[in-house]
């Protein structure tokens, strides 16, 4: 019925200009056209108006404009006033831009390689936009239409291979498209775009079997109803398993990640007491005179070179480490004087002088050692 109001509303303007042009009959044939295709005050206060001036003054009536057409016609202008002010400029030139897409990819906004997420996120978005509740601009009904039966049919893998074979033609574009493929027929929503948009936003798909209507709202049968819960089951079913299906490499990588971990062996020495691996004897390196920790077997198994290979490892990774906590304290120092210096805080400024500076002591005395070495 909705899609009807747009025709409606041409009928309406072609009688009343031939209400102005005296042409009782044509103005009569429109009206009651109208009145079929979507009722309105509108029309009925024309017909009454034609009906009752007609009866008593016959049809001269009409070449003055007698004044129950006056004030209907005066309605109209105050109604179509109230009407454009309910719309704006981009929701009409949205309009425009949705009748003048010539496949239903360009209705969407997506490239024909979008993927059912992207669909879904492209007809949300315009379904808002577009839906007559909110949108009340001329032709807006129809681009509604146009974005459910782009959506129905992109989104069903079989219409949309079919579809794309036909060239992405448009339904409006001609009676047919290639090959004589019917695309009134063959490429429109199995649902009324109110129903799709229900779908999306008010709850269950509905269907033409399953489904009465009261006050534009489908009411869903018993059957109906347990039939989508099975199928919202299955559906949980299925989306479970799909979800296991995409963390698989995610928990291959972990379980290779624990067992190269098992696999590799523990190193001989830590830089710090490990009571878990057993490295609690405290040991010297020879040059530098660095602390590391090993087992109760590692004098046994590590001597002579063996040993002065281990030893050397240690003192690379302490240097290493010295140097960068060296760094960060650099770094920490740093940024407390700036912090001082900008926001005038003599606090900052003394907390940074009191820092000890510890590693860069460290490095300061291995230094000294390569040196003398």
């Amino acid at each position: 019925m909705e899609g009807n109001k747009d025709e409606a509303e041409k009928c309406i303007l072609i009688a009343r200009k031939a209400l102005e042009a005296g042409d009782k009959e044509k103005a009569l044939k429109f009206l009651n056209k109208a009145e079929k295709l979507y009722p309105t005050d509108k029309a009925k206060v024309l017909l009454d108006a034609l009906t009752m001036n007609g009866n008593s003054a016959g049809s001269g009536a009409y070449c003055r404009k007698p004044t129950d057409i006056t004030a209907g016609d005066n309605s109209e202008k105050d109604s179509t006033k109230e009407t454009a002010k309910s719309f704006t400029k981009d929701q009409v030139e949205g309009v425009q831009r949705i009748k003048k897409c010539k496949n239903y990819y360009e209705v969407l906004g997506v490239t024909k390689e979008a993927n059912e997420e992207e669909l879904k996120k492209a007809y949300r978005k315009l379904a808002l936009k577009f839906h007559p509740d909110k949108n009340r601009a001329p032709g807006a009904t129809d681009a509604f239409k146009k974005i459910g039966n782009a959506y129905a049919v992109l989104s069903n893998s079989e219409k949309r291979k079919q579809y794309d074979l036909t060239g992405g033609e448009d339904a409006t574009c001609s009676p047919q498209g290639r090959a004589g493929f019917d695309f009134h027929r063959g490429f429109e929503a199995d649902v009324t775009p109110e129903d799709l948009f229900n779908m999306f936003f008010g709850g269950g798909f509905p269907s033409n079997s399953a489904s009465t209507f009261t006050n534009g709202r489908a009411r869903y049968s018993p059957q109906y109803q347990n039939q989508t819960r099975r199928e919202r089951q299955e559906d949980r079913a299925d989306g479970g398993f799909s979800m296991f299906i995409q963390l698989m490499p995610i928990v291959l990588l972990i379980l290779v990640s624990v067992l190269s971990q098992l696999m590799v062996s523990t190193p001989p020495y830590s830089l710090y007491p490990r009571p878990a691996t057993g490295q609690t004897i405290k040991r010297q390196t020879e040059n530098l005179i660095v602390d590391y920790y090993v087992s109760k077997d590692f004098r046994s198994e590590y001597k002579g070179s063996a040993l002065q290979k281990i030893e050397k490892s240690v003192e690379e990774d302490y240097v290493s480490t010295i140097r960068n906590n060296c760094w960060k304290e650099r770094q920490t120092k740093t940024d407390l004087l700036y912090a001082a210096k900008v926001y005038r805080d003599e606090r900052l400024r003394r907390k940074a002088d009191m820092m000890t500076m510890d590693n860069c002591k460290e490095l300061d005395r291995l230094n000294d050692l390569f040196r003398g070495g």
